[in-house]
């Protein structure tokens, strides 16, 4: 639903309020499935792949998000050591 289907909805109607909770868990739920790709593309520039074969790119792949998962848990790290 674009977000100006989501301000003209009247949001006391019980039908409009569980699609505005649809929305929210749909958005919660894409944010935590985006945000290792936005990591790759940023941090690590990975924004076009190069062709050197299907094994190999996803190999490359895979680094990337095992790299981006570290990324994301750095904080965490760095506090359990602190600890």
């Amino acid at each position: 639903m674009t977000p100006s289907e989501r301000k003209v909805m009247d949001k006391s109607k019980l039908v409009n309020a569980l699609r505005e909770q649809l929305e929210k868990l749909k958005a919660s739920i894409r944010a935590k499935v985006e945000h290792p790709f936005r990591v790759i593309k940023c941090q690590f520039g990975y924004r076009k792949v190069r062709y050197r074969g299907l094994a190999k790119n996803t190999n490359q792949l895979l680094v990337m998000f095992a790299m981006s998962n570290l990324w994301m848990a750095r904080k965490r790290m760095v506090q359990g050591l602190q600890a």
